[in-house]
């Protein structure tokens, strides 16, 4: 029996992609089979293509973070495989399979498994928010950010997002307030706006940016870092801090930074966030916060954004999408 998936063969732009008709995999002892109905299009994904990512496997290798599909048996599960979603079927240890309720449509339940799994661990586990508190959302119109301002109203927070101009509308519609990265000084407006400063802001640009981030705080407040795009492009991670000559390199060097900022003034934390790491450290953890969101999901309390669909054979479309910018939302390949 043969499937359909997407290869990269070489590292490179997104014409590199390759729907390639391949045997149909067989699962080994303690797997299951799944036919995939959605997988997510993610910046992680367009980075692996590069060969830019920490978790890029070897060559050549199929692409796709999360997933939602249907065993043989009928059940819909989901999953976070990092790698291999983007296929007709995938086989997947039993263990790394959580239940999906009925009647949700694939493509929104797919947007939980990364993005909302993201957003809810970095408020909830990570930065602790309590009703009332002001938050500030960086990139609030994109997958995680829309999550973000979306769990952020459920936890009755005061929401402030960094956007692009053409989607400040959609910001505001998720109850934040929208700030234009392009023409305002963020931490500027933010003291305008609050006084004394946000609780909590998460950041996915890191390096320079989160010493940035680290003004809009007030004292208490804490700064999530969670993206490594810039970095792995030659600007974020590896960034110094504004006015220091030393220069960190990489992951260590972040931590470096990490670590630097508890023994600074003003009680401003900086703590970096990975589900990958998560996941694997405290597995637990993923399984009953995805069962969490799915719940919320059910009872229409958060909407998941899908900003395209397309199908398997539309892999680079997708991608050259996403990397031009301005998607509002998650972007899904559907079966």
């Amino acid at each position: 029996m043969k499937h359909w998936c997407v290869v990269v063969t070489q590292y490179g732009g997104p014409e590199v992609l390759r729907v390639v008709e391949a045997d149909r995999p067989e699962p080994k002892p303690g797997e299951l089979r799944v036919r995939v109905l959605a997988a997510g299009v993610s910046l992680p994904d367009v980075m692996m293509r590069e060969g830019i990512h920490p978790e890029t496997p070897r060559l050549p290798f199929t692409p796709g973070w999360d997933l939602v599909g249907v065993l043989d048996s009928g059940r819909v599960v989901a999953a976070l495989p990092i790698q291999g979603a983007w296929a007709e079927f995938v086989c997947l240890p039993e263990r790394e399979l959580v239940p999906v309720p009925p009647g949700l449509d694939p493509a929104e339940a797919v947007s939980l498994v990364l993005n909302y799994v993201t957003a809810y661990q970095m408020l909830h586990r990570f930065a602790k928010v309590r009703p009332g508190q002001r938050v500030l959302v960086h990139g609030g119109a994109g997958g995680v950010g829309t999550a973000l301002l979306q769990l952020g109203r459920v936890a009755e927070l005061e929401l402030y997002a960094t956007c692009s101009a053409r989607s400040a509308r959609d910001v505001s519609a998720l109850g934040a307030t929208p700030l234009d990265y392009g023409a305002q000084d963020f931490v500027r407006e933010i003291r305008r706006l609050t006084g004394d400063g946000v609780d909590a802001v998460f950041d996915p640009l890191a390096g320079r940016h989160l010493w940035l981030s680290r003004r809009a705080l007030a004292p208490g407040g804490t700064v999530v870092g969670y993206g490594v795009t810039t970095s792995l492009r030659g600007q974020g991670l590896n960034a110094d801090r504004p006015g220091r000559r030393q220069r960190f390199r990489g992951m260590g060097g972040f931590a470096c930074s990490i670590a630097a900022s508890f023994l600074l003034p003003g009680r401003r934390r900086v703590l970096p966030y990975s589900i990958q790491w998560l996941k694997r450290l405290w597995p637990e953890a993923f399984r009953q916060d995805l069962g969490t969101l799915f719940e919320l999901l059910r009872e229409k309390k958060i909407q998941p954004l899908v900003a395209r669909r397309f199908p398997l054979a539309g892999a680079r479309q997708a991608q050259e999408l996403l990397e031009r910018g301005g998607v509002t939302g998650k972007v899904v390949l559907v079966a």
